[in-house]
């Protein structure tokens, strides 16, 4: 006999002080002093971050469109689906940035733009959500790159796209995740 798990909430930590020891751009980086369920003091270091989104862009031929670009905390090139960080005012219009990132840094447009789901890349100490997307019906248009953004567009077939995958050779999170995602509704 299958004995079912009654859920229960579980305790949570109580948050005594939040500091604020860095404000950037991008991130704002927190010390916040908590207390266990117990009582036992601890702390957490916590880095805000507005969010952002990704898209996996596949054409009618089963090809998704990567992103090859240089990330400096990993100095290496890595190849990942388009994506961006939501704008000041964007944190509601997930959507409209996703189709903005899709048409910035690979200059396809889509006729149809379908959430798929919401990650946290980080949960022990990033706020970071990052809102998934699948495009289809694609056009391709010009590339619109910030100043600062040097990419390569990658055409990939899907069977290849799993490989890579597998394989480590695609190490980026939103990227595996989508690869989930997508092979569920395609």
């Amino acid at each position: 006999m299958r004995r079912e798990r009654m859920k229960e909430m579980l305790p949570h930590e109580k948050a005594v002080k939040k500091t604020t020891v860095y404000d950037g751009k991008i991130i704002k980086v927190r010390y916040d002093d908590v207390a266990f369920p117990n009582g036992s003091p601890a702390f957490r270091e916590i880095v805000e971050h507005k969010g952002a989104v990704a898209v996996a862009a596949v054409d009618k031929e089963g090809c998704i469109y990567l992103v090859r670009q240089y990330r400096y905390a990993f100095d290496e090139e890595l190849l990942e689906i388009p994506a961006g960080k939501l704008e000041e005012g964007e944190e509601n219009a997930q959507l409209e940035a996703a189709i903005r990132e899709l048409r910035e840094e690979t200059g396809l447009t889509a006729e149809h733009v379908e959430f798929l789901s919401v990650i946290y890349p980080s949960v022990a100490i990033f706020t970071e959500k990052i809102y998934l997307y699948l495009a289809t019906g694609l056009s391709q248009g010009e590339m619109d790159l910030d100043e600062d953004e040097y990419l390569n567009v990658e055409r990939v077939p899907m069977a290849r796209f799993e490989e890579m995958v597998a394989s480590g050779e695609i190490r980026d999170a939103k990227t595996i995740c989508a690869l989930t995602l997508i092979k569920n509704k395609l």
